[in-house]
């Protein structure tokens, strides 16, 4: 029924793999509950580096999550069922807390990261009526600036209700938070409410930056993604940039950021702070996890 129901209507024919699927899904939702409420979850950090230069301008919080029989449990697979089972605000609100207290770790040693720490929001979360004062009290607990995070939002979940999501983000950048909006290109968004979103950079998906040096349609939405928000006065940054090739094409067509295996990969805080933040930091302890440091707390 569920199978038909997703499929937009119309029948399914049982098979046994859709029982080994379920549970599968339902053993997931037991081991995600139980590693969340562990602290057995982690966080890794995937720059995000300014074209022209070269030099890092950020990094984007990613989860990750080794489980003890399974191994690495791959967040294309973790995400959507948290995101299905109800689970996605307390991961959401657990992933910020983390990038809060990560900021603040690297502040205190004298080695802030440039620019902001980017954090998904699931449209589930941003639904939330309490969404605001729940990102206000988890900076304030976590004893981050609001001003060091960069809210990352989808276009579909901005679309659902636009006018509520209008104000929910003047209400977000009012409090310091900057915002970005993620995977732009493949939701429905309207630019009539595109120009009302207080955003300051849009994300270009990487289904469009793969393929973009041989598929000239590709090419086409790129460039006139990047000009479009050169005329709305908004940053662009390119996801997926996975050789020197697409980075010199963006560089061209003005593009300001990117991330991507080219530049490196997602790595935990104190790999990515010895690689990316060293130099400015004259501490030994510089990329200490704090994951590891505060083991089981959520933000919530």
């Amino acid at each position: 029924m569920y199978r038909a129901k997703a499929s937009g209507g119309g029948y399914r024919f049982y098979r046994s793999e859709m029982g080994t699927d379920l549970a599968r899904k339902l053993e997931i939702v037991h081991r995600l509950e139980t590693a969340l409420a562990a602290g057995r979850l982690q966080l890794h950090y995937h720059p995000q580096v300014h074209l022209p230069s070269g030099k890092i301008v950020g990094a984007e919080a990613l989860s990750r999550w080794h489980d003890a029989d399974w191994g690495m449990v791959s967040p294309a697979e973790f995400i959507p069922i948290a995101e299905e089972r109800g689970l996605i605000g307390t991961l959401g609100e657990w992933a910020l807390a983390g990038a809060c207290r990560q900021v603040r770790h690297w502040q205190e040693r004298g080695c802030p990261l440039p620019g902001r720490v980017a954090v998904n929001v699931a449209a589930k979360q941003f639904e939330d009526d309490d969404f605001v004062d729940r990102c206000l009290r988890i900076a304030r607990e976590s004893g981050a600036a609001s001003s060091a995070i960069e809210l990352e939002l989808t276009e579909s979940g901005m679309m659902r209700d636009p006018e509520r999501a209008v104000e929910v983000t003047r209400a977000l950048t009012s409090a310091g938070f900057a915002l970005s909006i993620d995977d732009f290109g493949t939701g429905y968004s309207s630019l009539a409410y595109l120009k009302r979103f207080p955003v300051h950079k849009l994300k270009i998906d990487i289904s469009f930056v793969r393929d973009m040096l041989t598929d000239r349609n590709d090419l086409a939405i790129v460039s006139a993604i990047v000009a479009m928000a050169k005329s709305l006065g908004l940053k662009t940054l390119a996801e997926g940039v996975e050789e020197a090739a697409q980075a010199e094409h963006l560089l061209a067509l003005g593009c300001d950021e990117a991330q991507g295996y080219y530049f490196a990969r997602p790595e935990p805080a104190e790999v990515f702070a010895r690689r990316w933040l060293q130099s400015a930091c004259p501490s030994h302890d510089l990329g200490q996890d704090v994951d590891r440091q505060e083991q089981g707390h959520l933000g919530t």
